[in-house]
């Protein structure tokens, strides 16, 4: 689950109920629909490898 916090978003593991990943400036629409919605582990893993890369 995507939540905004102070100056972005970050990734809620409800599992583990930690903050998982990077912090976003931005929370990427496509990222942020497949965080609420199936959340499917390889399609979330692929969009934050694209996203992480184009922050360098």
């Amino acid at each position: 689950m995507a939540r905004g916090v102070p100056g972005g978003y970050r990734i809620w593991d409800n599992k583990g109920r930690h903050w998982w990943g990077d912090h976003y400036e931005l929370c990427p629409d496509d990222l942020l629909t497949e965080l609420n919605g199936a959340a499917d582990h390889a399609k979330i893993t692929a969009l934050l490898k694209r996203y992480r890369a184009l922050k360098r």
